[in-house]
């Protein structure tokens, strides 16, 4: 079996052993190392590359998320996730700039962080899913895009999307990947592709997470 490989990085020994205890009766998940919040924690992800980062930002002056957007751009294909005891949208907000795939709670129990971990590693952003329930939130992070030029700076025509894309927009927005829509739909992953791509023409989107916040914004998407 191959094991998704975590690495654990907090600046509480106690949070860390805690943590690495529990994941340690999972079979399919192993933890390759824990570490403090430093720099150290790119060498070690430079030796050995994980598959998720849980990362605790928890810490003074925004340094855990500092870090966070660090370990994204060290290594892009690692998913991030971030813990954190004081939940709230402008710090969601910080970890979407951060590009963390997902925002958790410290009250979570073993087995939903487990079940994170599983998502993460097989490519989903469970953080997508905060923003369909939070459009203050999805505004905000729309506005960034814009200002960051991730979008065309004229706001562009929307083309409508066929009741087919509006249905696999949806699921995107659930944070499905593209096997699971097609499992699904009862279709090939191919036309699901396809589907996507015409989508993200569409929304005037560079990528999936600004078409849920595009489709947000022009009422596509019924806010949960």
């Amino acid at each position: 079996m191959n094991k998704t490989q975590v690495i654990i990085v907090s600046q509480q020994l106690l949070f860390r052993q805690g943590i690495e205890h529990a994941l340690s009766k999972i079979k399919d998940i192993a933890v390759s190392a824990t570490a403090e919040l430093s720099e150290d924690v790119l060498s070690i992800i430079d030796n050995l590359p994980p598959d998720v980062a849980l990362v605790d930002i928890d810490a003074p002056a925004d340094s855990g998320l500092k870090l966070a957007r660090k370990i994204k751009q060290r290594l892009p294909t690692i998913g991030v996730v971030v813990l954190t005891s004081t939940p709230d949208d402008a710090q969601l907000f910080q970890a979407l700039k951060a590009q963390a795939v997902a925002y958790l709670s410290k009250e979570i129990t073993p087995e939903e962080l487990v079940d994170t971990i599983r998502r993460v590693a097989r490519g989903e952003h469970p953080i997508n899913e905060s923003l369909t329930s939070r459009p203050r939130l999805a505004e905000q992070v729309l506005q960034q895009f814009q200002e960051l030029s991730w979008r065309s700076e004229a706001e562009g025509f929307i083309a409508p999307l066929t009741p087919r894309e509006m249905e696999i927009l949806n699921y995107i927005a659930q944070g499905y990947l593209n096997k699971q829509i097609a499992a699904e739909l009862d279709i090939s992953e191919q036309t699901i592709k396809n589907h996507v791509t015409s989508i993200l023409r569409k929304l005037n989107a560079n990528a999936r997470t600004e078409a849920v916040v595009v489709a947000i914004k022009q009422g596509l998407i019924s806010l949960g």
